[in-house]
């Protein structure tokens, strides 16, 4: 009778066990509660003077539209895939004129129509995160890839992110590679030249005549001996809620690429040796020489306040250095204002200055006898202005619907940068998240 006892309450005990670890799983919270679609697309132009394709000057013109699909699945409470798949599709005057004398009137003033003047991007990556059951650890992999005409990229990587105190303190480690291999394009009369047996017969100048230095010897070319990039990065990150109204993030990344680090195809003109050219376009006196390893170390942080319950203060500074010589300071501030519990407006401005590279000069100021050098005006001195505005819809309750989803967020931004070197560029991007219902 006793052991009939016994084991009655260790069935009930048994039962009450089992019911209280199938209450724990039907109420955990999902991570993610269904499917979410977020189709994003950006429109970027710009326009300048110091093309780096023609040594430093010439039109920058360049145009890319760029589509983007992100579709995130919740795999059960704990586990969501996300898949990013995206194009970018751009067309260039600058790159264009690789090969400038596709034209009766070579000119870095004037648009080609070459192969070179337009390009696709396609890019896709993959990425798994697992949360624990107290959501306080997440971790996460992710595998990535992307291929243009001349350029390829395998990445991977991981990170871990650990919530203490209440979700209250967050701190987080990631580590990424990405491997990268070119199909190196050379300026066409560069590549003609060396094809030729460093001589001046056959190819572009069986076509046009050189005026100026018409014994034009670019005895510094060769061929690039490396065709591969690697980078390597590791990334903290905290971020603190300071109280009811402030919350504090800091980030520090720690970045080492090798291999080809120039772009072959950009131009570079000696001051000690005469120029040639073909009607109006000089001809170059070597490729972009730059060194095959670089150390990069930005350290940011953003800091938001809760004004009130229509209006955020958000601000965002980084601090950036690198073994080339260049160091920079970004500032960026963005007032969400709240004109109903749906839409949001958020003007925003950014502010960004740069030291240059010490192997950088403008056109014509480098020497034969350097050992590295570039006229690519994203590596000089400069400042730069970007501002903004934004509109954004949100409806968490998701009323709006399209056949199966519903709409939870849609958001339009415009904004216009100006660099001190002469580049413009007007950016707008639209994005829209739907929900599977």
């Amino acid at each position: 009778m006793k052991n009939i006892s016994f084991i009655f309450l260790l069935f009930i005990t048994a039962i009450g066990f089992a019911q209280e670890q199938d209450s724990t799983l039907v109420f955990k919270k999902r991570v993610l509660e269904s499917v979410e679609v977020d189709f994003l697309m950006s429109y970027y132009k710009q326009d300048g003077i110091h093309s780096a394709v023609s040594g430093g000057k010439g039109m920058e013109e360049l145009t890319d539209i760029t589509p983007t699909i992100v579709v995130s699945v919740p795999l059960n409470d704990d586990d969501v895939l996300t898949v990013d798949m995206g194009i970018s599709a751009y067309s260039s005057a600058s790159s264009g004129n690789i090969n400038p004398f596709d034209s009766a009137t070579p000119s870095p003033w004037q648009a080609s129509s070459g192969a070179s003047a337009q390009d696709v991007l396609t890019t896709l990556v993959v990425n798994y995160s697992h949360s624990s059951d107290d959501r306080n650890t997440i971790w996460n992999a992710h595998l990535s890839g992307s291929i243009e005409y001349d350029y390829s990229s395998i990445g991977f990587g991981g990170g871990l992110t650990k919530l203490f105190n209440d979700k209250n303190t967050e701190v987080g480690i990631a580590a990424n590679v990405y491997l990268d291999t070119w199909k190196p394009i050379y300026p066409k009369e560069l590549q003609d030249f060396a094809d030729n047996g460093n001589t001046l017969n056959g190819g572009i100048f069986d076509d046009f005549s050189i005026t100026g230095n018409t014994d034009y010897n670019p005895n510094r070319f060769v061929f690039q001996p490396m065709k591969n990039r690697n980078s390597f990065a590791l990334s903290f990150s905290f971020s603190q809620v300071l109280n009811k109204k402030t919350q504090l993030s800091i980030f520090v990344d720690v970045l080492q690429q090798q291999g080809l680090l120039s772009t072959p195809y950009q131009r570079v003109y000696f001051a000690d040796v005469s120029d040639s050219f073909i009607n109006e376009f000089q001809l170059a006196d070597d490729i972009e020489r730059l060194p095959d390893s670089r150390f990069k170390l930005p350290i940011g942080a953003r800091l938001n306040y809760y004004i009130n319950e229509k209006l955020v203060f958000r601000t965002y500074y980084r601090f950036y250095a690198d073994n080339w010589g260049i160091s920079s300071h970004t500032a960026s501030i963005e007032l969400p204002y709240k004109i109903t519990d749906r839409f949001t407006v958020f003007p925003m401005y950014r502010f960004y200055t740069q030291s240059k590279s010490k192997y950088f000069a403008p056109h014509e100021q480098h020497l034969s006898t350097q050992q590295y050098y570039t006229s690519d005006y994203d590596l000089s001195t400069f400042d730069a202005h970007q501002y903004g505005f934004g509109v954004n819809y949100t409806d968490i309750f998701t009323t709006s619907k399209i056949w199966k989803f519903g709409i939870k967020n849609i958001d339009l931004r415009y904004n216009h940068y100006s660099r001190s070197d002469g580049l413009k560029a007007n950016i707008v991007s639209f994005g829209i998240k739907f929900v599977m219902q």
